[in-house]
């Protein structure tokens, strides 16, 4: 059973408005899934639909093999999809023990989801003296009680401090390690960056990309360029293969080419050079996860 969760053309709509318009896509087994986008995009409302809290409007979504009712397949789930909600003066490990008796499940892992989640010491320390990152850790230990096959987090470092945020994301590479799949959406780049192996782009609950990070990052790079005279190697740019979607920065007065191939900025120099063009300024750059979003949904505003 390789296919987690399967969307196809998923819509929500709120009267006039349309949360979530047509999503397909699909989530495997053993991955780390990012839903990207703006606040009001609909990754919250997506989540929602597939968790059965929010009613779907037209399209269909299934979990693994799709032969189990939806509420079966949910067992095998585990979600943080609101703010931790425990009793404060209950210690941690009575929470957990509450909710494994909510779940139907055996308390016997409440301590080894503790010290997962790097709250063992703290296991008979009550819930009210916890820090916001530490109830949100308590919640994630709470969503593994199951040991679930998909790990489902709506913006899990939403507020945290720097240190909260690092602790979160190394906790999700830890679960991650051990063949779990998870899906979180983020509206933070950055968080997806350094955490997923999978991303979808959605904006305004279209979906604009799909696919892994690193197909999204494969681009050959761009390069700047300064040289004294701009329509010559303007010129030139536009008439070599080597380049595309050439433009002069209006902040830094660089021309910018997007690369079609991989080229080492010595053999660019040389090649310029020789059709008469002397550099003052070359730099070869990477284009950034972010970089490439906000062109996706510029493009797509």
């Amino acid at each position: 059973m390789n296919t987690i969760l399967t969307l196809k053309n998923l819509t929500k709509k709120f009267g006039v408005l349309t949360a979530v318009d047509n999503l397909t896509f699909t989530i495997e087994k053993g991955h780390v899934y990012g839903i990207l986008g703006p606040n009001g995009s609909g990754k919250s409302t997506t989540l929602g639909m597939v968790l059965n809290v929010v009613n779907k409007t037209s399209g269909d979504f299934y979990w693994f093999d799709g032969k189990d009712s939806t509420h079966n397949a949910l067992k095998k789930v585990g979600a943080i999809i609101e703010h931790p909600n425990f009793y404060p003066y209950m210690t941690a490990k009575q929470n957990l023990d509450l909710v494994c008796k909510i779940k139907n499940v055996t308390n016997a892992k409440v301590e080894e989801k503790l010290e997962i989640v790097g709250l063992l010491d703290r296991k008979d320390h009550k819930f009210k003296t916890f820090s916001l990152g530490m109830k949100q850790r308590l919640a994630i230990a709470s969503a593994l009680l199951n040991d679930p096959e998909i790990l489902i987090l709506d913006e899990p470092t939403n507020g945290l401090d720097p240190q909260g945020i690092h602790q979160i994301r190394e906790i999700i590479r830890k679960i991650a390690a051990t063949g779990t799949t998870i899906l979180l959406a983020s509206h933070l780049l950055d968080e997806v960056e350094k955490v997923c192996s999978h991303v979808i782009i959605i904006r305004k609950g279209v979906m604009l990309y799909a696919g892994s990070v690193d197909d999204m990052n494969a681009s050959f790079g761009y390069v700047e360029l300064k040289a004294k005279n701009e329509e010559f190697l303007m010129e030139i740019l536009k008439n070599h293969d080597w380049f595309e979607k050439i433009k002069i920065d209006e902040e830094t007065g660089l021309t910018k080419a997007n690369l079609t191939k991989p080229i080492e900025a010595e053999e660019l120099n040389k090649m310029l050079f020789e059709k008469g063009i002397i550099l003052s300024h070359l730099v070869k750059r990477k284009e950034s996860l972010e970089q490439q979003f906000l062109e996706l949904t510029k493009q797509n505003a």
